[in-house]
């Protein structure tokens, strides 16, 4: 089978990218030759029938994702359809299934068919709850099991898979020997970590790359690079084992181009303000300028509660250094399982924060957009003001007190600016 990427390097012009192309407002020629470059992608599995793809990177518009999932304590899957439904309405262009609990094949499959958008999974995730079932530790999984693992995801018809191929012996030595305050935090990287280290062999992601990738080209699944050995507070960024992650994903990335596969390339979790710039430049470099997907990036430690506030934050400077996809952090992080009301409080933290990126980098609708609700705003129209808002069901709730749309609010009330001197 073709891929997204075979076909732009054909000079081919897909159904995909022309999609893409009159949503983004571009050129479709700029649409395929940027999946040419590599410098974006369209994470767009033909089983995912019900998709309206998204690109990532290039020339398109700064994208969110919003991560939902049961864990091994919590199984609710309508729960989680509720997420799905809430994550896409309030803006998520993408999301991820990160289930650790109950029937994940059966609950992967509802969600490709009810998501618009593309979905995407950490196949890891799946074995090891096999594993746990079936050796009480889920990290006894087999190279066999997790090859396996990932051709499933891809026939169920998942867009994008994250593989944390980048998490060597060599790299985990160093978290080893550096003394890491948070070690491992990526639930990935430390099952990988924790294999390695017990059969003292190299993690089969990176052994079996070849074979990988081979699945990936056969139902055009975007690999999502990550970044298993990504910094878990601001005192661990930047640090050698997060750099050598980072260069190893950088070789891994070419081999994928070469084999077909589009890519994107996962970023770190805890920066602080002074480093996130250093780190997307960074990576862009290393890793060709390949499309950069980013938890965050969280800017404090001490947030807790307000974790989608440090992320948007985060977010919103690594937009501007050139980051491509930021995935949404909610105010449950660090605490629990996010409730549908904390998706929605994440997808829209995050979303403006890309939507203030898009502002910088010239996108007309981003402008349009701010420029409308500043004119609502001078004629004191409250429905224009819902109508431009990236979160109209939060603007509706602070008018919760009127019985009509009246022509001021109750800050100025008579003394309103816009009135006094109109």
């Amino acid at each position: 089978m073709s891929t997204q990427r075979l076909a732009a390097l054909d000079g081919r012009i897909t159904e995909a990218m022309k999609y893409v192309a009159e949503q983004e407002g571009v050129d479709v020629e700029e649409v395929r030759s940027a999946l040419a470059s590599g410098k974006a992608a369209i994470p767009a599995n033909p089983a995912h029938t019900s998709l309206k793809p998204r690109g990532v990177g290039g020339p398109f518009t700064v994208k969110v994702n919003a991560n939902i999932g049961t864990s091994m304590a919590c199984y609710d899957p309508e729960l989680e359809l509720q997420k799905l439904e809430t994550a896409i309405e309030a803006g998520a262009d993408a999301v991820m299934d990160l289930s650790t609990g109950g029937e994940l094949e059966e609950l992967r499959r509802e969600i490709i068919a009810r998501s618009t958008v593309p979905v995407g999974t950490v196949p890891i995730y799946d074995a090891a709850v096999r594993a746990h079932e079936k050796h009480g530790d889920p990290s006894m999984v087999t190279p066999d099991e997790l090859i396996d693992t990932v051709r499933l995801h891809a026939e169920n018809g998942v867009d994008f898979v994250t593989l944390h191929c980048g998490v060597t012996r060599s790299a985990v030595e160093r978290v080893r020997s550096s003394g890491r305050v948070t070690r491992i935090v990526s639930r990935g990287g430390s099952l990988l970590a924790a294999w390695m280290e017990r059969e003292n062999e190299e993690n089969p992601l990176y052994t079996r790359y070849d074979e990988l990738l081979e699945i990936l080209r056969e139902h055009d699944v975007t690999i999502s690079l990550g970044d298993g050995l990504r910094p878990g507070c601001l005192a661990d960024a930047t640090d050698p084992a997060q750099i050598e992650e980072l260069m190893t994903l950088g070789e891994l990335t070419q081999r994928a181009w070469d084999a077909g596969v589009q890519v994107m390339v996962e970023g770190p979790g805890h920066v602080p303000l002074h480093q996130v710039q250093a780190n997307v430049v960074l990576q862009k470099r290393l890793c060709h300028g390949a499309p950069f997907y980013v938890l965050g990036p969280l800017v404090t430690d001490v947030g807790a509660g307000y974790d989608h506030i440090t992320a948007a934050i985060g977010g919103a400077l690594a937009g501007m250094a050139g980051a491509d996809f930021l995935c949404y952090v909610t105010p449950a992080e660090h605490l629990a399982l996010p409730d549908v009301d904390d998706v929605r409080r994440g997808v829209i933290a995050t979303k403006i924060a890309a939507h203030a990126v898009d502002i910088t980098r010239g996108n007309k609708a981003a402008i349009e957009q701010d420029l409308k609700m500043s004119q609502c705003r001078a004629a004191l129209d409250w429905q224009g003001q819902i109508d431009q808002s990236l979160d109209p069901i939060e603007v509706r709730y602070r008018l919760r007190d009127r019985e009509n749309l009246e022509d001021e609010c109750s800050m100025c009330a008579e003394m309103c600016a816009m009135k006094v001197f109109a």
